[in-house]
């Protein structure tokens, strides 16, 4: 399994309009992977379309985009993952955004790498995966 961040998915919408592009060709190569989004993401990317010109097209753009991917993080064997990481990160005077910790406990709980642009924030999270294209 593979869990793809907010800005992974934010390209690939982008480049299905505008033209393939390096997230376009990293899907490409993971058609053989079990995908998957934390419902943070998912929030994410409503949140981005009720703010967007066209509320209705980006939400049925979200709606195609996500029908293939497996929604994980909803459960609250989440919390511990969570409060650990956060916990652990105070501790040494470093923090991320709150979404960005959530979706990477996510991918922690299921042992699964995270595939993103935002390697500044996922990768102060120890013991988690973090691919970029």
């Amino acid at each position: 399994m593979i869990h793809l961040d907010t800005t992974f998915l934010v390209d690939l919408l982008r480049e299905a309009r505008r033209g393939p592009g390096p997230a376009t060709a990293l899907l490409a190569t993971l058609a053989d992977q079990e995908l998957a989004i934390s419902v943070h993401v998912l929030c994410e990317l409503h949140a981005g379309a009720a703010l967007s010109n066209d509320p209705p097209r980006e939400r049925q753009a979200i709606q195609q985009i996500c029908s293939a991917l497996s929604l994980r993080g909803a459960g609250e064997d989440l919390a511990p993952v969570y409060g650990h990481i956060l916990a652990h990160l105070q501790k040494l005077g470093k923090s991320i955004a709150t979404i960005d910790l959530l979706i990477a406990a996510a991918a922690l709980l299921d042992e699964a790498p995270v595939i993103t642009r935002n390697l500044r924030h996922f990768q102060r999270v120890p013991g988690l995966e973090v691919r970029t294209y």
